[in-house]
């Protein structure tokens, strides 16, 4: 099968408003923009660039009214400081009943929809995934 993922569609009554904050807190680009629909996509040839879903952000009629079905999960290298700058651009922390437990935290962006700010890797997770900060040689290609 041959498919992807093209966009993640996110409802607004004025999509400036997710889209102004999204493309701040992402530093992706605005590649298209009409009155109803906002289209922002990674940087131009960076890693996610075409891999990335889009994020389009679509105007209706409605306010929301409940709980997203579906939400953004971003994973920074340093959580605190993460929510601390997505704050500083119009997000807030919100309380959907998870509990002091959880390690991740829980935010609406400037126009209501809930995402996720989880903790960072740890070292033995990112070795996992083959992502070991600072590593850049093939394996099999390390000297000595």
């Amino acid at each position: 099968m041959n498919l992807r993922i093209q966009s993640v569609s996110v409802d607004s009554t004025d999509p400036k408003v997710p889209a102004d904050f999204w493309e701040k807190a992402l530093g992706w680009r605005r590649t298209y923009e009409v009155e109803d629909e906002i289209v922002l996509e990674p940087p131009a040839g960076s890693p996610a660039d075409g891999v990335s879903p889009d994020l389009l952000f679509v105007k209706v009629p409605e306010q929301k009214e409940i709980k997203n079905r579906l939400h953004l999960d971003l994973r920074p290298d340093d959580q605190a400081e993460e929510v601390q700058r997505l704050e500083a651009l119009g997000a807030s922390r919100i309380s959907i009943g998870q509990g002091p437990e959880v390690t991740w935290v829980v935010m609406a962006d400037p126009d209501g929809n809930e995402f996720c700010v989880l903790r960072a890797l740890r070292s033995e997770e990112l070795e996992a995934q083959g992502l070991v900060p600072g590593f850049s040689e093939a394996p099999g290609n390390a000297a000595g």
